[in-house]
């Protein structure tokens, strides 16, 4: 499997764990922009943690982060796209 494979699986897995998680989501886009800022906040203390800045924090997989930020925003596209064939 080659590296796009690879995060495309990792956002697929991470979609689905979602799902099981919390079914499935609907929100209005000020929830979702909430929702998709969070996680990108936890990105960037990723991206700090890796240069020893910012706070101490269990958010230290980069990768892991990243894969979320591409899940949520997979979920808004899916609803985008489930609001447009109605």
């Amino acid at each position: 499997m080659n590296l796009e494979e690879q995060v495309v699986h990792s956002i697929t897995d991470e979609r689905y764990r979602q799902n099981e998680k919390w079914g499935m989501q609907r929100h209005d886009y000020g929830t979702w922009l909430t929702i998709l800022v969070e996680e990108v906040g936890e990105v960037a203390q990723a991206m700090q943690a890796q240069k020893g800045w910012g706070k101490d924090s269990d958010k230290d997989d980069l990768y892991e982060e990243l894969i979320h930020v591409a899940a949520v925003a997979a979920a808004i596209a899916e609803q985008v796209l489930e609001e447009n064939q109605n």
